[in-house]
């Protein structure tokens, strides 16, 4: 981990030292064991098997909530915008179950980041609640044992839950916005702390992203032997980079997961979505933008303002976490020099060293929808 640590922060040359191995893409419609795959919104290195573990944010809708253990060999991987999916094994899928022990009802349940803690045998995963009329959720990190049965939860401060309005726009609305809570999950090389990000700020701290604004999100950690809630901190995320194509449309950018470097030091997913934008690289499948770009981050938390217990940080003088560009995708090229068409990533990993380099491993959530595909990035610290 120095060495990979060494890289990362050797200045200038950041993007340089992250190079492009391959993909896969596993088509929307694909099943396992009867279940269509897709939805998959973190992964997660095993290293004691080599495999996978991929968590999928059906909300018990097409399924029972679940996560699956796969199979990458990266010698399959290639730099083309048709690499195939003969790299991609699909193992076991386990459903994850409620703090009663039972299977999640319909939508009861948005799982959407997971880590294995192996020296516990715990796996923590985050589920990012809701905020819509009639049918509130809280956003919530928990605890699950590998069979999926549930080991308990930490203790969420009480202003992310949502309260007041659906939209939370209103004068008094607390709590995340829908659809942008927690996204993401870390634990810090040392074994001592659990992370977690609110995917945009809170509705009491500012506004969602859009086209020439950011946001200001929330890290939040807990202390692994205590359960407490600990150190809080604000990440800047950038504003949506390009617009929809038809005024109005839907456009977001948000951090959608993050990889612990050390107990202060984080890689962080921006991934930006606007309809119909003219990002670069199309789909092979599609042969249309894909509308999303996706840039890594490192971030930094020393200096920054500690500010757990804040119910609001709107009007308050905070630094932010430092935030220092590693990769934007779009600058990544396949073998015949198309630009390497993206779709929705939201998972980072480490995977396994390759001819003497570590490599980072990101895959997609299809939202299955046809029209998108489950693709696996692999990237090589040189």
């Amino acid at each position: 981990m120095k060495w990979l640590l060494a890289l990362l922060l050797a200045g200038s040359a950041h993007a340089q030292t992250i190079n492009y191995l391959g993909q896969q893409i596993v088509p929307t419609g694909t099943s396992f064991r009867g279940l269509p795959v897709g939805g998959l919104s973190s992964i997660d290195y095993v290293p004691a098997t080599g495999r996978y573990l991929a968590i999928s944010d059906d909300r018990s809708d097409r399924g029972p909530a679940r996560f699956y253990e796969l199979a990458l060999d990266l010698s399959k991987f290639r730099r083309s915008a048709d690499p195939g999916e003969a790299g991609v094994s699909w193992v076991n899928m386990t459903t994850i179950l409620d703090l009663d022990g039972q299977p999640f009802g319909r939508n009861m349940v948005d799982p959407e980041s997971l880590r294995l803690d192996a020296k516990r045998n715990l796996i923590y995963w985050s589920n990012e609640g809701q905020r819509v009329a009639g049918a509130m959720q809280n956003p919530t990190v928990r605890r699950m044992h590998p069979d999926g049965k549930p080991a308990g939860e930490f203790p969420v401060p009480n202003y992310y839950n949502p309260t007041g309005s659906a939209g939370g726009l209103a004068a008094g609305d607390m709590g995340v916005y829908n659809n942008l809570a927690f996204e993401s999950i870390a634990i810090t090389p040392d074994g001592k702390t659990v992370w977690t990000m609110s995917e945009n700020g809170l509705t009491q701290d500012g506004l969602p992203t859009a086209v020439g604004r950011g946001s200001r999100a929330r890290l939040l950690s807990f202390d692994l032997e205590t359960s407490k809630a600990g150190a809080e901190y604000v990440y800047e995320v950038g504003p949506v980079p390009f617009p929809p194509a038809r005024q109005g449309d839907f456009a977001t950018n948000g951090v959608p997961d993050m990889l612990a470097l050390s107990v202060h030091e984080f890689i962080v997913i921006e991934r930006a979505f606007a309809v119909g934008a003219q990002t670069p690289g199309r789909a092979a499948q599609t042969q249309q933008p894909t509308g999303n770009t996706i840039k890594l981050y490192r971030i930094d938390t020393r200096g920054a303002t500690d500010v757990a217990g804040w119910p609001s940080i709107k009007g308050r003088d905070v630094t932010p976490v430092k935030r220092t560009m590693l990769l934007d995708l779009s600058s990544l090229k396949n073998d015949d020099g198309s630009v390497l068409a993206l779709d929705n990533i939201e998972g980072i990993s480490f995977g396994p060293v390759v001819d003497g380099k570590r490599t980072l491993i990101l895959v997609s959530d299809n939202n299955f929808n046809p029209a998108q595909f489950t693709q696996f990035i692999a990237l090589v610290i040189d």
